[in-house]
Formats: structure tokens, sequence, C-alpha cells
């Protein structure tokens, strides 16, 4: 695994010890910061592909540092890896533009694992998690103008995405992988990401984990959820 990381936890011991088990299984950890504010400075330098990021850090959250590394750097890919399992941590990040969820009861290879997966365009969250997603999305109005169901139901309904475009987003939402979604549907995996593309674009989203979440909102799965 070629990716550049960078971890960021106020616990000093936690963070030694995830770097050398990183390092271990061949991650390349590019730094470490102790805060959201030191985060973002180190993240301006050392240009990290993914950030693995604690939410309850002092001086800066890592909800917050989740803001402002994205508003700046959009393409990094940031995954909270916490102990919170509070739902409002869980629904800010997903709406801030985190690429994944996880616990810290994860196993060492799970998270290799996952890291591995993220590359490929998936998304990384602990068992579970998933389902309160959709269920939050399915059954809450969402005032933010730049992530509007209104807004994102007034896209899919004027024909700004096509018939297959829909059918991608349909199989996706539903937690289904790249790889089955084109055998499913006679595509490649490598078509099915460029859909995907298009369709994050088109609906002026972040990252699937947005789509999953948005596609529960406006009716497009009916709970049958991959957790």
């Amino acid at each position: 695994m070629q990716m550049k990381l960078m971890l960021v936890d106020d616990h000093p011991l936690f963070l030694e010890g995830l770097q050398y088990l990183l390092k271990t299984h061949g991650i390349d950890v590019v730094g470490t910061a102790n805060d959201g504010k030191e985060a973002l400075i180190k993240c301006r330098t050392l240009n990290p592909d993914i950030i693995l990021m604690d939410i309850r850090m002092p001086e800066c959250s890592g909800i917050d540092a989740l803001k402002l590394i994205k508003a700046e750097m959009p393409d990094v890919k940031i995954v909270m890896l916490t102990t919170s399992e509070e739902d409002d941590d869980l629904f800010e990040a997903i709406k801030c533009g985190a690429s994944g969820y996880l616990i810290k009861n994860t196993t060492a290879q799970a998270l290799v694992d996952m890291l591995s997966e993220l590359e490929k365009g998936e998304v990384p969250l602990s068992p579970g998690l998933a389902s309160r997603i959709l269920r939050e999305f399915r059954h809450s109005g969402l005032n933010d103008n730049t992530l509007s169901t209104r807004h994102i139901a007034e896209d899919t309904q004027s024909g700004q995405l096509t018939e297959r475009q829909l059918e991608v987003l349909e199989m996706v939402a539903k937690g289904i992988t790249y790889k089955e979604a084109g055998v499913a549907l006679g595509l490649t995996e490598r078509t099915v990401k460029y859909h995907m593309g298009r369709i994050i674009e088109l609906l002026h989203l972040e990252n699937r984990a947005q789509v999953i979440a948005y596609a529960a909102s406006i009716g497009l799965i009916e709970g049958r959820e991959k957790s």
C-alpha cells in the first residue's frame, strides 16, 4: 500500500502504537499531530493522502479540523478514528465530508483492510454505523444549502442523472461494492467508479458516504442497507 497517511490523536501512547502497527503493514505514516490545529499546519506541508483523526481533542476538535482541512485541501480523505459512538458526532462528520468513521475497538487487520478499501473508493464504517446513517438521513430534514436533499431531488428529477447513473447510485447506496455492482450491471469496476464520480459531481456531494446518506433521504433505498 503506497498511501501517505497522517495520524491525529491527543494520546501519545495510542498514537505511537498505531504508527508502529501501520508501519509494520507497509503503510507510510508521513507524520502525526496531537490536535486539530497541529493537524492543519502539518497537512499543508506533508500532503497526506489520508488522515486518521480522533474527534475529542483539546484546542481544536477533530470535527473542526475536518472542516478546516477539507476547505483548504478537499482531496484529502479524512477518516474519523474515535471512541465516540454518539450519533451527533457520526452525522456531523459525514455531513462535513469525512470519508469514513471507525470506532477504536476495530482490530488491526480490519483497520488495514478498510484503509485498502478506502483507496478503491469504498467507505470504511464500523459495523452498525451505516444503518444509523441511513435512518438519520431518511427521517430528518436537512437545512444546509450546500447539502440540501430538496436540491438533490430536483437534480435527480430534472434528468441530470442518466438511467444508468441512477442504477449505480441505487446499488452503491445499498452498500454494494463497486465490483459487485459492476458484475450485476454488466460493467467493469472502473466504469462503476466513473459513474460514481459523475454522480457525486452532479449532486454536489463530496464522497460516497454522503451519497449513501442522501440516497436514503430522498427515498431511493428502503432500508436494505449494509452495516
